[in-house]
């Protein structure tokens, strides 16, 4: 008897249903859906975000390894941006022929005009734009302070240098037709770059504020009057209707400022396109066989380039020390004209042509004629379609003569009229 109530007794202990093991799956609610397979894939939860697929990056500095010496290391890790530039020059080369000589004149134009932003700086520290001060310090920096007078020899003769090889690249460019298909906005620039630096000459020329300057500047300035408009632009140039200190210092805020900055952003254009579009060679000469072969741009002609601008600093010591710019006396309004009075050469054949139509209303066809003829020579590219096909345009050659011969002739004759 007291075993099978211990019988019953285990069964009933047998009947409680066990208490859930954590984790375990739930026993199914009755109707309900039934459990998920075992093996089944369990849902991921979804990510937040949007989904970006893994990129493999190369090294930003894979130069940094190099098995090169210590300095060169050093700079390479630090610089490695502009070595694939330097490489790129070094794969860039200069046609050679009998013509090649031309090709260094427009390095001597760059060189004299970072001898311009060098020498004007050191000047800056000393001059007084102002017109009681201007030639006083202008003075003050020949006489009192230390190699001042080489300082303003040297800016002055870089000066005139400059648009001396300005003058000369420009019209080699030309007769080469440099300017062809796909060089147009080479030459463009360039053209910009050439009225730029007579712009510097212009407004740098009345900054010693001495006699010859002030009248040369007031006979310059009334040349626009006779055009549509001009009147208005002569205001502008001279902060009202007579030259006076308000003029000066218009004249050397756009010799310090205004130009300068316009100048850095169209040469690093022109430079840019230069490294780009390569030396041009003449017409015809790859096909008659007449280049004689190519040189490296980096570093040969680069080594040559830098000998030209010894030599062409060498020759700028020599004039500024046997062929020194005199000071002059202070300008004085009141004072009468000097004889003889002209601008600076670069300005003689527009001065002399201005000479010759004296005759009513000659003065506007003068400005005419020469402002048609700057027009053309801008546009050039996009006339000469001839050169755009690598054949030859001789109007457009005898168009340049024309223009080189016209120019050369009107200053000898300021130079037999005037003297330097």
């Amino acid at each position: 008897m007291a075993e099978n109530n211990q019988t019953a007794e285990a069964a009933r202990v047998a009947a409680k249903p066990k208490p859930a093991v954590p984790g375990a799956a739930k026993p199914a609610a009755p109707g309900g859906a039934k459990p998920a397979v075992s093996g089944a894939a369990k849902p991921t939860a979804p990510q937040s975000g949007v989904y970006k697929p893994p990129v493999d990056r190369p090294d930003s500095n894979p130069y940094k390894d190099s098995r090169i010496n210590a300095l060169n290391g050093w700079f390479s890790e630090r610089f490695y941006m502009v070595i694939p530039i330097v490489d790129y020059l070094k794969k860039k080369e200069v046609p050679q022929h009998r013509h090649s000589v031309w090709y260094y004149f427009g390095g001597l134009t760059l060189f004299f005009f970072i001898l311009q932003i060098l020498t004007g700086l050191l000047l800056m520290q000393y001059y007084k734009p102002t017109e009681a001060e201007a030639f006083a310090s202008f003075v003050f920096i020949q006489q009192k302070v230390p190699f001042g007078w080489l300082i303003r020899q040297v800016h002055a003769w870089s000066a005139n240098g400059m648009i001396l090889m300005a003058f000369i690249h420009m019209f080699s460019t030309f007769f080469m037709k440099a300017y062809r298909k796909p060089r147009e906005l080479m030459w463009v620039s360039g053209f910009v770059l050439f009225v730029l630096s007579l712009g510097f000459g212009f407004t740098g020329y009345l900054l010693p504020w001495n006699e010859l300057a002030f009248f040369a500047t007031q006979v310059g300035t009334e040349v626009p009057k006779v055009a549509p408009g001009g009147a208005f632009l002569v205001s502008i140039l001279r902060g009202g209707e007579e030259i006076s200190g308000e003029t000066l210092t218009r004249m050397f805020s756009m010799h310090v400022v205004l130009l300068p900055g316009i100048l850095m952003i169209v040469l690093a254009a022109h430079l840019m396109l230069v490294q780009i579009l390569g030396t041009s060679a003449p017409i015809g000469y790859k096909e008659s066989g007449r280049i004689t072969g190519y040189e490296k741009f980096f570093p040969d002609f680069l080594a040559k380039d830098v000998i030209g601008w010894l030599v062409g600093f060498a020759l700028l010591i020599y004039l500024s020390i046997v062929f020194p710019w005199g000071i002059g006396v202070k300008a004085n309004a009141l004072a009468p004209a000097p004889v003889g009075i002209k601008p600076e050469w670069y300005f003689w054949g527009q001065f002399l042509l201005l000479k010759d139509f004296s005759f009513p209303g000659g003065e506007l066809v003068a400005i005419l004629l020469f402002t048609s003829a700057a027009i053309v020579w801008a546009l050039v590219p996009f006339i000469d379609k001839k050169a755009s096909r690598e054949e030859k345009s001789p109007y457009f050659t005898m168009f340049g003569l024309f223009l080189c011969i016209a120019f050369l002739v009107y200053t000898f004759r300021v130079f037999l009229l005037y003297g330097f």
